[in-house]
């Protein structure tokens, strides 16, 4: 692809992720590793969310959440998802979409002792998605969590990430006068495993 160049040089398309969230870490005000979350439910019913990104792996983008959440119905039920990334001050974006696995050992236990004590123990008390009575039922469960769960609470069996491989990731640039610049990446086949293809704005 002769004119592949400048940011979206490169033959790993994780890489170049990598790269553009590393610059939008300097850039953006909020958030930069937040993605806006798209599933489907057993309808056909679209749904979007923003999460945060916690992981670009050498080959997937992992992100944590409650199990019993809408989100996690949803994936476990269709098995895939998409997100974009979008940061205002680069003007750039990342579309991914792909299938969907969870990612509930080490790793998850690794991320969520990460966390600081109040987040670790709101995800003991929240049942996400779920509807509630009050503010205060939330504060009450969580005082009541933290007086059970102890000073280091274990992650939540309900609790972890999700793994998502991308079959297609889309980088995205602003051009001038909408003439913008997007280069696609698509699943081919393991002897070549990305078809790479220049798309009009």
């Amino acid at each position: 692809m002769t004119d592949r160049d400048g940011i979206f040089a490169g033959d790993d398309p994780f890489a170049i992720a990598r790269r553009w969230l590393t610059e939008a870490e300097a850039t953006e005000p909020n958030d930069p590793n937040a993605i806006a979350l798209s599933t489907v439910d057993a309808d056909g019913m679209p749904n979007a969310r923003m999460v945060l990104l916690k992981e670009i792996e050498a080959a997937a983008f992992v992100f944590y959440t409650n199990y019993t959440s809408t989100k996690a119905r949803e994936i476990e039920q269709a098995g895939k998802a998409a997100f974009v990334m979008h940061w205002k001050s680069l003007r750039r974006q990342i579309r991914v979409r792909g299938t969907v696995v969870r990612e509930e050992g080490p790793q998850a236990d690794a991320y969520y002792a990460s966390r600081s004590m109040k987040s670790r123990l709101g995800a003991w008390a929240s049942a996400q998605s779920q509807p509630l009575s009050s503010r205060a039922a939330l504060m009450a469960e969580v005082a009541k969590v933290t007086a059970t769960k102890g000073p280091n609470p274990p992650r939540p069996p309900f609790w972890g990430g999700f793994r998502v491989t991308p079959t297609e990731i889309e980088f995205w640039a602003d051009g001038a006068f909408r003439l913008h610049d997007r280069f696609v990446w698509r699943r081919n086949s393991e002897a070549d495993p990305w078809a790479i293809h220049r798309l009009n704005p």
